[in-house]
């Protein structure tokens, strides 16, 4: 998981642009075009991308839809990811080895990892993947290891980080509520209050 923060330039303002590369379209370009994984990939986990001509004028293309005021179709949302991956290949070839690796992670230990990872904010079924297990492994290892569901005790892991991070190091409510995993505040704060008897916001004050 990683966290950062942008700082806009004086009075401009900060976009950002998210890209999901999802495994079906990986698997179809791999079958398409017969591109395969030729070893395990070693190169960095974050890979910052030259500010190429060719990745310019991508971005560009797709300025219009920044705004919210145009809205790109199913066929041509695929379109632009599949230009993606063509131009991250272009950019940087042994991305080949990351992009179309689609063997399985081996099992790993379920407690250190969910107590190491349990703010990555993402489905149990990437958990799953990424312990090398199957959803309903998953979900069978989890709760014998931890007596509870995963979504239960995910919650109940980030509340209690939260509550430390607002209690013990005066963060507010909107600072921490990305950073221990939650998606939006207002389920947040509806969560904590419900767990803690108290609105983060009063915690902060007492």
């Amino acid at each position: 998981m990683t966290k950062y923060t942008k700082y806009p330039p004086p009075g401009g303002e900060y976009r950002s642009l998210s890209i999901y590369l999802d495994e079906e379209t990986l698997r179809s370009m791999s079958e398409e075009f017969n591109w395969k994984a030729s070893q395990p990939y070693t190169g960095e986990a974050a890979v910052l991308l030259p500010p190429t001509p060719l990745l310019k004028n991508y971005v560009d293309s797709l300025s219009p839809y920044l705004d919210g005021r145009s809205t790109m179709n199913k066929a041509l949302t695929m379109l632009k990811v599949k230009e993606a991956i063509l131009i991250l290949l272009e950019t940087n070839p042994a991305l080949k080895d990351a992009l179309f690796d689609f063997s399985e992670p081996g099992k790993i230990d379920l407690e250190a990892y969910m107590n190491e990872h349990y703010k990555f904010n993402v489905h149990l079924d990437r958990f799953a993947y990424l312990t090398g297990r199957s959803l309903a492994t998953f979900k069978r290892d989890f709760e014998k290891i931890f007596h509870t569901s995963p979504n239960r005790w995910l919650q109940q892991r980030r509340l209690r980080e939260a509550h430390y991070l607002i209690r013990e190091k005066g963060k507010k409510a909107s600072d921490v509520y990305l950073e221990v995993g939650f998606e939006d505040l207002s389920h947040f704060s509806f969560a904590f209050k419900k767990n803690f008897g108290v609105a983060p916001s009063m915690l902060s004050s007492m």
